[in-house]
């Protein structure tokens, strides 16, 4: 009997629990239901709240409704007052359902409005968000997470920065979350041994939020008054601000480096096709540009063949642009080229009436107007070393792209017979003849490289700059100063020339401007010619004199 009357009181404890939870789940479920309500048409100050009844809500689709907020990307359909997120298609707007998240018919841009923020709603949004991503799986959110809580910062969010830091396993989470602690020390409220030690702290960090703080610190009113009573604060915090300035010279040093690396890997990528056909054939090609030119809209004709997956479509560009590239180039040398050999005046008149031909067709076909060619997720963004130093992905792929085409080039004159036969004439044209060396195939088949290496170089060049049918004319002038301050013929030579240039080019911008830069290296490479008419790397051989 004892034994029943213990299994029923089980049974009714557990039918307890079991309507508890039920209810728990519906006034959850009614909190949701009623702050999207608000959120939709409510004041100012009952929408703040909403956003905050939703973080607390616990409901699995808040983060996502609140990060569509966030972008942009909520509307409500005006047929029947549901929101949804919505995604421009060009047309009208892809929907999903907003709390099921099921996928809807699309719809035009007419039948659904946005749900409009203000600055105020937009900085509660990014620290709620942030809160919520704090116990996110993936490390990147976690981090993204506390630095969005950085500036908006409280006692609710320093509890759960503090919890969240007990079990942080990320080693730049945990130094993100530690930044946060440091700056609060900073604070005159606390005392000032801890402001010091946190100060001393604080110095050791590349951060923009730190240095703001520094400058806070040693900051004066409008009528000459330090805002920091403490004198002693003033001082370490302004020993700390020249540190840190010290390091951000260094770091913007370092990006001015990469930047010319950068304009030195493009101008390498267009001047390497001409130093060999000016070099083995003494041709001064004007149409180099244009066939550069052909490469950056065969990568924008692969864009629009595979529109669905951009980074494939970049790199299938790359064979597909040096075989257009070089048959265009042997078709002007077999069709043009052959007959005005020895004659350098008429060739660079030839040439430059076939860069307009060129010209012309791209306008007819394409019409005059820029073509944007999009940059694939993978090359996309930035590489965020610290916030005083980033690096962009494309520009990195492009140096890493130029080093890759050059050593594939020096692998193709050295190990090939190819190679060996354009070093030949290069070095003894009469020579190379007379020892039965097809000529005539030769430059046919060197000018057909080089042609091809423009039109891979004009697939970089589509990454960073519009594509239009005077892309070529912006480097053609460039090439040939590469060329010739390197030495006419020369790779190592114009591989030097062309990163020494850019570095000079990026250091000299910033006192200078760009237009006055570009003249001052222009007269640097006129007094070098005088002293060195062959450049850094002259070329070697019996016919080098010639």
């Amino acid at each position: 009997m004892r034994l029943f009357t213990l299994s029923r009181q089980c049974r009714l404890l557990g039918l307890t629990l079991l309507l508890l939870s039920g209810s728990a789940q519906v006034r959850a479920g009614d909190v949701f239901v009623d702050s999207l309500a608000t959120l939709r048409q409510g004041s100012m100050a009952a929408r703040e709240q909403a956003i905050t009844d939703l973080a607390e809500s616990g409901h699995i689709r808040t983060l996502t409704i609140l990060q569509a907020l966030l972008d942009g990307n909520l509307y409500e359909l005006k047929q029947d007052g549901r929101l949804v997120i919505a995604h421009d298609n060009g047309q009208g707007y892809d929907l999903r359902d907003a709390v099921s998240n099921e996928a809807m018919p699309a719809v035009a841009k007419d039948d659904a409005g946005k749900i409009n923020l203000t600055n105020k709603l937009r900085t509660l949004l990014r620290k709620t968000i942030g809160q919520l991503q704090l116990n996110a799986n993936d490390p990147k959110l976690r981090l993204a997470a506390v630095n969005a809580m950085v500036k908006e910062t409280d006692d609710k969010a320093l509890e759960l920065l503090a919890s969240r830091l007990e079990k942080e396993s990320d080693s730049a989470v945990r130094e993100a979350i530690q930044l946060v602690f440091l700056l609060q020390d900073t604070e005159s409220g606390h005392a000032k041994q801890r402001r010091i030690d946190a100060i001393n702290a604080l110095k050791s960090y590349d951060s923009q939020d730190a240095m703001n703080r520094f400058k806070a610190l040693v900051e004066k009113n409008a009528e000459g008054a330090y805002l920091e009573p403490d004198a002693d604060i003033r001082n370490l915090a302004g020993a700390a601000l020249i540190g840190m300035n010290t390091r951000l010279n260094l770091y913007g040093a370092l990006e001015t480096l990469f930047f010319g690396l950068s304009l030195g890997a493009v101008l390498v990528l267009a001047a390497i096709g001409l130093a060999i056909t000016f070099g083995v054939m003494g041709v001064i090609n004007m149409a180099h540009g244009e066939l550069m030119m052909l490469g950056a809209y065969t990568t924008y004709v692969m864009q629009l063949a595979m529109p669905e997956n951009l980074g494939a479509s970049v790199l299938l560009a790359i064979p597909a642009a040096f075989v257009i590239a070089g048959v265009t180039g042997i078709a002007i040398e077999r069709g043009i080229i052959r007959f005005l050999y020895g004659r350098p005046l008429e060739t660079l008149l030839a040439t430059f009436g076939v860069s307009l031909f060129l010209q012309q067709t791209v306008r007819s076909i394409f019409s005059p107007l820029n073509r944007n060619v999009a940059t694939p997720e993978w090359m996309s963004g930035s590489w965020r070393i610290n916030d005083f130093l980033a690096l962009t992905w494309n520009r990195f792929y492009i140096l890493l792209f130029c080093l890759l085409v050059f050593a594939a080039l020096l692998q193709i004159l050295k190990r090939t017979r190819l190679g060996l036969e354009v070093r030949a004439v290069a070095q003894n044209r009469a020579m190379a003849k007379a020892m039965g060396i097809p000529t005539a195939r030769v430059d046919a088949m060197t000018f057909g490289l080089g042609s091809g290496i423009a039109g891979v170089a004009g697939v970089a060049l589509s990454q960073i700059t519009n594509v239009g049918p005077n892309l070529g004319q912006a480097y053609i002038v460039d090439s040939f100063m590469v060329v010739v301050f390197g030495g006419v013929g020369n790779l190592l030579g114009t591989l030097i020339a062309g990163f020494s240039l850019g570095i000079a080019n990026k250091v000299l911008e910033p006192y200078a401007g760009a237009v006055l830069a570009k003249i001052l290296i222009l007269v640097f490479i006129i007094l070098f010619i005088q002293k060195r008419p062959r450049g850094l790397f002259p070329q070697k051989g019996r016919a080098a004199e010639s």
